[in-house]
């Protein structure tokens, strides 16, 4: 977020670019993008992801199939940041410590250069931008003391919840964007522990051109800045003020 807190709830964000498939996957482009980026990513690792499919043939459903897809990470030697290439995607990914969008937004850009550099991308399939925040309320409080967006139940109902998960979806520039936010419970926590998700996406394809996408971010990130800031309460920025 733009708004500077003394403890910011964000513990994940992430960019993700889908780019439109033009032609067979050239194997070569992972090691080409770790030789531009490896001063900075300098770790790097494999693993293979499964693509859950249906074999339908002859008008049957046969079994689910499951397809590895070989993903590659670059990581910083601190493993607070790292890239991510998958056939035709690209992710640039920040951890705990999340620094600042001005810090974030030209490593996004920078990487979305180099990517375009090697691989020469038709247009943009997809694109994302996603913040992850966990945040911790005291086990007996009410909810909406901290939030905005919170299940609402009938009384007798609501100190019997233990868990939810609450998702609303917004679109935006006539259907072409999405804004989905998610409040759920984290049950890993003994404490009252919640995480919200909110996430902007470009999700009719080739909606944005490979030059215009510094300004689609800006768009997305000041939404996600709003909606986040509408979401929660006073109360709940205390906690990220070291109050409470």
């Amino acid at each position: 977020m733009s708004k500077t807190y003394k403890n910011p709830p964000v513990i994940e964000v992430l960019c993700e670019f889908q780019f439109v498939p033009d032609q067979q996957w050239d194997i070569t482009i992972p090691e080409l993008m770790y030789e531009r980026i490896k001063d900075e990513f300098s770790e790097k690792q494999q693993f293979n992801r499964y693509q859950i499919g249906m074999d339908i043939r002859l008008n049957q459903v046969g079994e689910e199939i499951a397809q590895p897809i070989s993903r590659m990470q670059f990581l910083k030697k601190d493993k607070s940041a790292l890239i991510q290439l998958d056939p035709d995607v690209l992710i640039v990914n920040h951890l705990k410590p999340y620094p600042a969008w001005h810090q974030f937004q030209p490593l996004i850009l920078k990487n979305l250069q180099a990517y375009k550099d090697i691989s020469h991308p038709k247009g943009f399939k997809h694109i994302g931008l996603r913040y992850i925040n966990a945040i911790e309320i005291p086990k007996s409080a009410m909810i909406e003391e901290y939030f905005n967006l919170c299940p609402s139940l009938p009384k007798d109902l609501s100190n019997k919840c233990r868990d939810f998960f609450l998702k609303v979806d917004i679109p935006y520039e006539e259907g072409q964007d999405s804004l989905t936010i998610i409040l759920a419970r984290d049950m890993s926590k003994e404490s009252l522990g919640l995480i919200l998700d909110l996430n902007y996406a470009m999700i009719a394809p080739e909606k944005v051109s490979l030059d215009a996408i510094e300004e689609w971010l800006k768009i997305a990130h000041g939404r996600i800045e709003e909606s986040f800031e509408g979401c929660i309460t006073d109360k709940c920025r205390m906690l990220f003020e070291g109050g409470e």
